[in-house]
């Protein structure tokens, strides 16, 4: 088809926008020299996004209005990207390769990214490593994309028609944890991966009708963003870049007026609390409003930097792949690390959203006249407080329930203790992470072994949970 058959087909898709669905078999005709219906199609599926078209059947309709509604079911990886990747590693080591030499060497590199990570040392990703990762990383990575992106589905902050940038993209697991789960918008996704990565990525992530993947194979400190995007993605990778701050205020200067910067990273200490920093800089210093978890109930006060901040969020396990069942499998009785080594299901990570416009997931503004900010918890060591605050973590353990708690105001981490439970207190513990929590009567002591402050919730203690 040429070029002036081109136009016609996009000038009449722009006709008929409105009026009715557009039908290749019908279009043609439109089309001087009435060109094939299968090639019509192909210039619209071309051009969907700028038409603003999404491909319904076997016509193509107007992009929905409304925000997009989904079903989940928590992440559960679909075989065939096991099937994909195992296709990759047979191609590269045989079809034994959970054996031998090439399935030890896989174990050593999964062992060396795990420590890497743990030390906070830069990963160099030749093709082997990028196999290693996916081995270990691909459905978790999925799960944890999923898991965070249904809280803009469920704010709806969603759109059906959605540009993306996924910037660190990797091997691919958080490209097919967003596509799969939004697989009813029209969506055009940008990957930066500058690594050998990105050819696992581009060999396991395959768009369906209605999206269009482009990978961008350049550094992020070097990508200079072409267009506007949607959502931002930064998926475990702010803890290998230089300058992270820099390269995500960067980015963020080509986010839409109403979009997400969605920020992900592992739930160890050192990344964790590395989320935390970068989010307090991009907020206090950049003027973005944190959307969630950390929200920032009081106007005008901000976490002091004393505040480590290791907040994550847990959610159920994924099935154990066949991938790293193989592999484990093939671990002699005498191997240093063990076969649990190479499994990995937990569905365990920190994040932040950014967003330009202030919105922010809980609205709520603190009545001065009744509660304490955090801001103010050394004037009131030993009383007895009112407070709003944000459940930051699940049950840490010990010898009662405990959980990190803030307002945005903290200097210092806040931890609810609950001592006695009670009908008027348990919400404490069934509020989910993230829940808006009012204490009322709660007592407020200083914890010198931890450098932290207590809220001591006890008999006395009421413990509402608010919308």
């Amino acid at each position: 088809m040429n070029d002036d058959q081109r136009t016609q087909v996009r000038d009449t898709a722009r006709y008929l926008h409105n009026v009715r669905p557009i039908d290749p078999e019908e279009l043609y005709e439109y089309v001087e020299g009435q060109p094939h219906p299968a090639a019509v199609r192909q210039v619209l599926r071309e051009q969907a996004f700028d038409l603003e078209l999404i491909e319904r059947d076997e016509v193509f309709v107007p992009v929905p209005d409304d925000p997009v509604d989904v079903s989940f079911d928590g992440g559960s990886v679909p075989t065939e990207y096991t099937e994909r990747l195992d296709a990759l590693l047979c191609e590269r080591f045989g079809t034994d390769w959970p054996t031998g030499e090439s399935g030890e060497r896989l174990r050593q590199l999964i062992v060396q990214i795990k420590d890497d990570y743990l030390h906070q040392r830069p990963v160099e990703y030749d093709r082997d490593t990028a196999l290693a990762y996916a081995i270990y990383h691909l459905y978790d990575n999925y799960a944890v994309t999923q898991h965070a992106l249904m809280e803009l589905v469920r704010g709806d902050l969603v759109d059906h028609r959605l540009r993306v940038l996924d910037v660190g993209a990797g091997i691919g697991g958080p490209a097919l944890g967003l596509l799969d789960l939004l697989e009813p918008c029209l969506i055009d996704y940008h990957a930066v991966e500058p690594s050998a990565a990105a050819s696992v990525f581009e060999a396991l992530v395959e768009p369906s009708r209605n999206q269009s993947v482009t990978v961008h194979r350049t550094r992020a400190e070097a990508f200079e963003p072409p267009e506007e995007y949607d959502l931002m993605l930064f998926a475990n990778v702010l803890s290998e870049l230089d300058d992270p701050v820099s390269t995500v205020d960067r980015c963020l200067d080509a986010l839409t007026p109403d979009g997400t910067c969605l920020l992900l990273a592992p739930a160890d200490r050192n990344t964790a609390t590395g989320l935390r920093e970068i989010e307090r800089t991009l907020a206090d210093e950049l003027g973005c409003t944190v959307y969630a978890p950390t929200v920032r109930l009081w106007p005008d006060l901000t976490p002091g930097a004393r505040v480590e901040g290791w907040s994550f969020d847990v959610e159920p396990d994924v099935s154990v792949p066949s991938v790293q069942r193989r592999l484990a499998d093939a671990v002699s009785e005498t191997s240093e690390p063990d076969s649990s080594a190479f499994v990995n299901t937990d569905v365990q990570y920190a994040y932040s959203m950014l967003r330009r416009d202030d919105r922010r997931r809980i609205t709520v503004t603190p009545d001065s006249s009744r509660f304490t900010p955090m801001a103010d918890a050394e004037t009131h060591v030993s009383d007895r407080i009112d407070l709003l605050a944000v459940k930051l973590s699940h049950d840490l353990g010990g010898e009662h329930p405990l959980f990190l708690i803030g307002d945005g105001s903290q200097q210092i981490d806040h931890f609810a203790v609950l001592v006695r439970e009670t009908g008027l207190n348990d919400a404490l513990i069934h509020t989910p992470y993230g829940g808006l929590l009012a204490f009322e009567n709660a007592l407020l002591l200083w914890n010198d072994d931890e450098t932290a402050y207590n809220l001591v919730v006890d008999g006395e203690t009421v413990v509402d949970r608010l919308a």
